[in-house]
């Protein structure tokens, strides 16, 4: 009986002694601090170069405080813009199916894949002279090349991909049943989706407008093309460092990370509670 018990323990510990030994396991402890060193690395060591006195006369700098204020502005209306127009989408693809559906879903998903400069001159194109929607625009009095209206539109086409997506998973997470008893009961569609589907869904809308922020704010390529002035943070950063170099583009580029790392704050905040609340 004794010699039953001692086996199935020493049976029952090897695993455990293995699992310890595993080359696997230390191989991917050891890929996991390569891939946190290769992020954390360049970004510690350039937060830490700049002095506080620098980044306070950084700050103090009227250009350079401009141009913040406008990435987070601009970046800020895009997310609104992405709510107002993206949400209806989301709920059409997070609840029907319809012949295209797929492709709807993968042209969402192009300004993420299409090299950003090529999205400022497609932009660009449309709103030129030559262009019939270019000419409507000019005949209102909308101009896309070197104005906020311009960084704005660059920022929203970048940036809705993540909104919709985000909303759309969101959506798909609460049961159509809850929708069918409003339905049964009397309610509109309408009246379903804003006393109903809405207020279990909007978390993940938050969340989705903080990435769409988060990726708007970041934004240079198509924003160089379509709009260098009035200057945002990244180009004012591009500017600095081809100008003066290191020193005088670290502090801007300090700045910008510590609004990034606030975006990032509030994402992991909701996107906590959004779970605790599912």
């Amino acid at each position: 009986m004794s010699n039953t018990v001692q086996s199935t323990a020493m049976t029952g510990s090897r695993p455990r002694r293995q699992r310890g030994r595993d080359p696997f396991l230390w191989l991917a402890v050891a890929s996991s601090a390569v891939i946190v060193a290769f992020i954390l690395v360049p970004l510690v060591e350039m937060m830490t170069q700049p002095t506080l006195a620098s980044l306070k006369e950084t700050l103090m700098d009227r250009d350079v405080f401009r141009s913040i204020r406008l990435s987070i502005v601009t970046s800020g209306s895009a997310a609104l813009i992405a709510l107002v127009f993206g949400t209806p989408l989301a709920y059409l693809l997070a609840r029907r199916s319809f012949p295209g559906k797929k492709i709807l879903e993968s042209v969402i998903d192009l300004p993420i894949m299409i090299p950003h400069p090529v999205v400022g001159i497609a932009l660009l194109s449309i709103a030129g002279r030559n262009h019939p929607i270019g000419r409507m625009m000019q005949a209102v009095g909308i101009e896309v090349m070197g104005t906020v209206t311009g960084l704005i539109t660059v920022l929203t086409f970048v940036g809705l991909p993540f909104y919709i997506n985000t909303v759309k998973a969101g959506f798909e997470e609460i049961s159509p049943r809850l929708e069918h008893v409003s339905r049964s009961l009397g309610a509109s569609a309408g009246a379903t989706f804003f006393r109903v589907t809405l207020p279990l869904a909007w978390r993940h809308m938050v969340v989705g407008a903080i990435m769409c922020t988060a990726r708007a704010v970041s934004e240079f390529g198509a924003v160089v093309i379509v709009a260098y002035h009035p200057m945002v943070a990244p180009v004012m950063i591009y500017e600095r460092f081809t100008a003066y170099g290191l020193k005088y583009s670290q502090p801007v580029a300090v700045w910008l990370i510590l609004v990034c790392l606030v975006l990032f704050l509030m994402l992991r905040i909701f996107s906590l509670k959004s779970k605790a609340a599912s």
